[in-house]
């Protein structure tokens, strides 16, 4: 089994080898860079912090014809309250991170352009920020949060670990509030993390407004540990992510065990668990107020392209949001995704209402 870090350094890799190798086909081919208008101009796309900035930045300069500009605004979170902040007079002209669990709030504050990509994907409707299931290509236009990619948050487990010990496997959200597997389990803090705040929505949705505080109680009462983001919880203190992690419990996603495969392609030393997953949506859009319109648009237009599209699995640990991009081997077979009748997820509108409350509710109770 190669070591997790290994595995992490070898999918950068992978990554930049494969944009590199995009940006210079896109070139040698032409692509919109031929377009002498575009040619030139600069367009700043804001990201959240795991994204490959500068690999993208010159795959998408090649595809474009623009001179892409890439930064990055922190996680999530972070990066949705800078675009509110800076409503009207945006720090960039396009964005794309923003997920499932903040996209209401740039809808609300009208952060974003009406615009959908006349090459989007069929299948990316049903991935719309939408109370209605029916009306995602409508509301793609209207909201202009156009989805790039999809996932869920999962508890992860190390299977090796709980063979040894000679203990059950947990399964479901139950079987982590025991304390003999809760004090296995690092979460992590919903107030930081966006990927600790999808696995809070989670619990709201399979606890209620009226129970999701009292679990999370009983699994701070057990020995649960929180860290403060996906990385510290991860290759910090699992078990499988690396040299010195002692918990084999932790919230990650249904794709992770696909970067756990062994050096032949036959096991992964993880196993994502499918009835504690929350669906994530990450978004991208025009900026409203963007100084490069034109080029905000051809940007949001790559990453829904094929050519992007087909790079999201090794880029970023989600499935393409278009339904014609083959997913790796190791993601069919180590990696499914949640079936949709056993995610635990709210429509946006109840996040929006309620996110707040319920971060300021586990502050009181267990001391965020």
């Amino acid at each position: 089994m190669l070591p997790a870090r290994t595995l992490l350094k070898s999918r950068r890799s992978r990554i930049a080898a494969t944009l590199v190798a995009l940006a210079l086909g896109a070139s040698l081919a032409g692509c919109a860079g031929d377009d002498d208008a575009a040619s030139g101009e600069t367009v700043t796309l804001v990201v959240h912090d795991s994204f490959p900035n500068k690999e993208f930045a010159a795959a998408a300069s090649a595809a474009t014809g623009y001179d892409v500009q890439v930064v990055s605004a922190g996680d999530g979170g972070e990066l949705t309250n800078k675009l509110v902040l800076t409503q009207g007079a945006p720090i960039a002209d396009a964005f794309f991170g923003v997920d499932t669990i903040f996209a209401s709030r740039l809808v609300e504050h009208d952060v974003v352009a009406p615009y959908a990509p006349e090459g989007l994907p069929e299948s990316a409707a049903r991935f719309a920020a939408a109370e209605d299931a029916d009306a995602g290509a409508q509301a793609i236009a209207e909201t202009g949060l156009v989805p790039v990619d999809h996932g869920a948050t999962c508890v992860n487990i190390d299977p090796s670990w709980f063979a040894e010990a000679g203990m059950p496997e947990p399964e479901s959200y139950e079987d982590l509030a025991d304390p003999e597997y809760a004090a296995l389990t690092v979460l992590l803090d919903p107030t930081a993390s966006s990927t600790g705040a999808s696995f809070l929505v989670g619990t709201v949705a399979a606890f209620g407004e009226a129970g999701f505080a009292d679990y999370w109680q009983r699994l701070v009462d057990g020995g649960a540990r929180i860290e403060q983001g996906w990385s510290d919880a991860y290759y910090g203190r699992f078990t499988q992510g690396g040299e010195g992690g002692t918990l084999p419990i932790v919230v990650s996603y249904a794709s992770s065990p696909a970067f756990t495969v062994d050096a032949e392609g036959e096991s992964s030393s993880t196993r994502a668990l499918l009835d504690t997953c929350t669906r994530q949506v990450e978004y991208a859009g025009v900026l409203a107020g963007a100084a490069n319109e034109a080029g905000a648009r051809a940007v949001v237009d790559y990453l829904v392209s094929e050519e992007f599209q087909r790079t999201i699995p090794d880029a970023m640990y989600m499935t393409p949001v278009d339904d014609a991009v083959e997913l790796p081997a190791a993601w069919t077979e180590f990696a499914p995704e949640p079936e949709a009748d056993r995610t635990h997820d709210l429509p946006p509108s109840a996040i929006e209402a309620g996110r707040e409350g319920w971060l300021r509710t586990l502050s009181e109770r267990i001391g965020l």
